[in-house]
């Protein structure tokens, strides 16, 4: 009842906390006048406490649903993208994370840019206990809308990975077999057209990447598109 009361809606909330005090009175009330041998008395209230404590248990489980359905449409900010023309399809970017560090002079050749992670999703009990998606950046690149471009053309890919030592995401995938909360493991990419001056925003759902427009130059870009 103490991780509802703090995951759920207050209103579900307090209507279920209520609902289960006003029962367990009921429910004592009862007992008393079972042992004094007032049994009409006793099965009335008895029943009143079950329809109290059964509409609580309802109430519990509709906030868990709320909750669950809240924390499969979470979004979170990963990245941010910015974007300076140099030369024809040749484009320079600045990517800042969400920690506010900020790397420039990442050149990019072709039309759009790409950015790849490792995206770890939970199944729903674990998603309940607060358990998001976690992800791992891993490339950003340039590609060329045009296949022959993409083929023969200059290319630029660029490791954003860090070699920490121990690799976490292969010792998850090892460990998966034993641990039955993991969803998900997989690759995932999110892609959009360079453009001068364009800025986009990258947010991690439960289901992968999301990239976004989020100034007039990105959103010119991607109706070009």
């Amino acid at each position: 009842m103490a991780e509802f009361l703090k995951l759920s809606d207050p209103g579900l909330a307090g209507a279920a906390l209520i609902s289960v005090l006003l029962g367990l009175i009921c429910l004592v009330a009862a007992l008393s006048r079972l042992r004094r041998r007032q049994l009409l008395r006793s099965g009335l209230q008895g029943l009143l406490a079950m329809v109290l404590l059964g509409g609580a248990a309802l109430l519990i489980l509709l906030g868990i649903n709320l909750h669950t359905y809240q924390r499969l449409t979470y979004e979170k900010p990963v990245a941010e993208l910015n974007f300076s023309q140099v030369g024809p399809q040749r484009f320079q970017a600045r990517l800042t994370g969400v920690q506010g560090q900020s790397t420039a002079g990442y050149d990019l050749y072709g039309d759009e840019w790409q950015l790849d992670a490792r995206v770890l999703r939970w199944k729903p009990p674990a998603t309940l206990l607060g358990l998001d998606a976690r992800y791992r950046l891993e490339r950003l690149s340039g590609r060329y809308r045009d296949i022959t471009q993409e083929m023969e053309a200059p290319r630029a890919v660029y490791n954003l990975a860090p070699d920490t030592g121990l690799d976490l995401w292969s010792l998850i995938g090892k460990l998966r077999r034993y641990v039955d909360w993991v969803d998900a493991y997989y690759g995932n990419a999110a892609y959009l057209p360079m453009a001068d001056k364009a800025r986009y925003e990258v947010s991690l759902t439960q289901s992968g990447l999301v990239a976004r427009p989020v100034n007039e130059e990105a959103r010119r870009a991607v109706n070009r598109w």
